[in-house]
């Protein structure tokens, strides 16, 4: 399934800038043209997996018994977007990146035990 392949792989990118947002020293020049030339060309697989993602999972939470709820798909969608730009620019405090990042895995692990239960029916 299409939404269960992206919920993994998002988790996956979402762990991969905790430990660059953690192991970074911070913040960055956010005038560095470079830098932001950089930053466009890495992460717009990421969004583009993320904005795929956004389309399946409201297709799924609509259509299916699930826990859930659409408004908790968008938030998460924002959160992802602010997480992956976070990891970069490192312009955000330790405790309020750590609970976009504790708020996202809540989600995405919901969607996955959702679509585990629905496979099993």
């Amino acid at each position: 399934m299409e939404l269960q392949r992206e919920t993994e792989q998002l988790k996956q990118i979402i762990e991969e800038r905790h430990k660059l947002f953690i192991n970074s020293e911070g913040p960055v020049d956010k005038t560095d043209r470079e830098l932001f030339e950089r930053v466009k060309e890495e992460t717009k697989p990421m969004f583009d997996l993320n904005n795929s993602w956004l389309e399946n999972a409201e297709v799924f939470v609509k259509n299916r018994h699930t826990s859930v709820h659409p408004n908790q798909v968008k938030s998460t969608h924002e959160n992802i977007e602010m997480i992956i730009l976070h990891s970069y620019y490192l312009d955000v405090h330790r405790k309020r990146f750590k609970e976009l990042y504790q708020s996202v895995h809540y989600v995405l692990d919901m969607i996955l035990d959702d679509i585990n239960k629905n496979q099993e029916v």
